[in-house]
């Protein structure tokens, strides 16, 4: 059975990725919520509290970042995130493990330092800043629960354009087709919700392309 330092040991090995970040110490509460709102609103992860970006293990320095954890899950959160905390003490450091479940009340949103709250999903090792496409994708649902869909002659415009390029961004696609915005976002989230596009992140941007080789409409 794998002891405490060996199970430290083996999620640093890991390194940062979609579900995990490390951190060296914990003095922003802000940037804390914003890395639990993107756990909440993706996969969930885990933050390990003590340990530097290059993975060497300093230490967690004092308890107030047990509880600036806490109050950035409980107060700076809306809605609240479930966060579990575990205490490991490997060679005569002492690493807090963050653990945070994927929310059923997406959005999840964290305050910033103007205090206005925004959303954010993890891709890879970096907290990005949730597209309108992404809220409206979490108001729908997560299944399409037997509903139709219907294509219509702006859903066909979409598709039509989205085989001749190979991903666009909403604002690409807005200009390109002439579709309201807020009909094209509408639209981009019920093809994401149906399983018939991708959203994914490139070039500092998210695009959105269909999925597979194929698609028949």
């Amino acid at each position: 059975m794998m002891n405490e330092a060996g199970y430290i040991h083996s999620l640093i090995a890991q390194g940062e990725h979609q579900q995990q970040d490390f951190k060296f110490e914990i003095s922003d509460i802000c940037k804390i919520a914003k890395t639990l709102s993107a756990f909440a609103n993706t996969e969930g992860g885990r933050l390990l509290i003590g340990v530097k970006d290059n993975g060497k293990i300093a230490g967690v320095r004092s308890e107030e970042e047990q509880y600036m954890i806490e109050a950035a899950a409980q107060v700076y959160c809306k809605p609240e995130v479930q966060c579990q905390m575990q205490s490991f003490t490997i060679e005569g450091r002492t690493i807090l493990i963050a653990t945070i479940e994927k929310s059923s009340q997406r959005p999840v949103c964290a305050k910033s330092e103007d205090g206005t709250y925004l959303a954010y999903v993890r891709v890879k090792d970096e907290n990005i800043l949730a597209t309108p496409v992404h809220l409206h994708l979490w108001r729908m649902g997560d299944s399409p629960r037997g509903e139709l869909l219907e294509f219509t002659e702006r859903e066909q415009t979409l598709l039509e354009l989205m085989a001749s390029n190979n991903g666009l961004s909403l604002n690409q696609y807005c200009k390109r087709t002439h579709i309201p915005r807020p009909a094209c976002l509408r639209l981009l989230a019920k093809f994401i919700r149906y399983g018939v596009i991708d959203m994914v992140f490139e070039d500092r941007q998210f695009r959105f392309r269909l999925k597979g080789e194929e698609f028949e409409y």
